[in-house]
């Protein structure tokens, strides 16, 4: 785990905590940054600032390392948003922090909405946007929004608390998102096969993702699409069949539109959910009576 810097730059990896967590790749990212930063912007650091500026935070950790995901303008306006992957033998995180316009300061944190209402712009969003399977009825008073990674292990280790919430529910609608995070390097693959198997059974699909969990330390990007062929018919489908969706090109667009709607309501790591608009991002399965008390106080106020 990383140990703490200082007061002010935090990063943890601790599982329920650290959205998107899994075991290290076999070349881990290396301490430089690879992409351009965006352009538009007088107030975006430049690459070499950013690297220079992690370099200074964690230079004294030997077994950590770092990539430059993307910097880019943030939603509040001045604000540059920086993501970048860490990776040490802990594991993996997507993290994300801001830089102020005069670039001499950083802030650690998330961007919340604020209102008299501040959930339904994301809840109006999700209404639109959600194209998963999904259970419960159509018109119950709360909808939960997951929004996962067949190849994260904070996403495997938080489902047993997402299935007892959910079923503890019955009036509530709750709807999957594929929400493949990019360093994972089989999760695209796994979105697409989950997709396909929920446009052929809504019944299955639950059985394939908990069978994809439940044996998610055996896949790899190599063996893939033997594994998850293997899974599909296990739940009562033909493998073949949905392997073969899982390469067409309208399978990889509802993937991408189901990326667009996370990344439209600030989905940046998973396991992420939204109860009635309502973000609940670094899911913690110990705080299970606190999601249940969120579902019911979004059923009272949604009469």
């Amino acid at each position: 785990m990383l140990r703490l810097l200082n007061s002010t730059f935090i990063f943890l990896l601790a599982c329920g905590l650290a959205p998107g967590q899994t075991s290290p790749p076999k070349s881990a990212p290396a301490k430089s940054s690879e992409r351009p930063a965006a352009s538009g912007s007088s107030n975006l650091p430049s690459e070499s600032t950013v690297d220079s500026f992690l370099h200074q935070q964690f230079g004294y950790e030997q077994d950590l390392t770092w990539k430059i995901s993307s910097i880019k303008p943030s939603t509040v306006a001045g604000l540059a948003e920086v993501t970048v992957v860490l990776a040490s033998p802990h594991g993996q995180q997507m993290s994300r922090f801001f830089v102020v316009p005069d670039g001499k300061q950083a802030l650690v944190g998330e961007i919340i909405p604020f209102g008299a209402r501040p959930f339904d712009p994301a809840k109006q969003l999700l209404n639109k946007g959600i194209n998963g399977p999904e259970r419960g009825p159509k018109n119950a008073p709360v909808t939960i929004v997951e929004f996962g990674d067949l190849q994260c292990p904070a996403c495997k280790a938080a489902q047993p608390t997402i299935e007892t919430l959910v079923s503890a529910e019955p009036n509530a609608r709750f709807v999957f998102q594929n929400f493949p995070l990019e360093m994972h390097n089989w999760a695209a693959k796994g979105a697409a096969y989950a997709d396909c198997v929920g446009r052929a059974s809504n019944d299955a699909f639950w059985k394939f993702i908990s069978k994809t969990y439940e044996t998610q330390s055996d896949i790899t990007a190599e063996n893939a699409d033997e594994k998850l062929t293997a899974i599909a018919d296990g739940v009562g489908l033909k493998g073949s069949e949905i392997a073969a969706c899982a390469t067409k090109p309208e399978t990889k667009a509802r993937v991408d539109a189901s990326l667009a709607l996370g990344k439209s309501v600030d989905v940046n790591g998973t396991p992420t959910l939204f109860i009635n608009g309502r973000k609940v991002g670094s899911f913690d399965p110990r705080l299970s009576d606190v999601y249940k008390s969120l579902v019911e106080f979004a059923a009272k106020e949604a009469k």
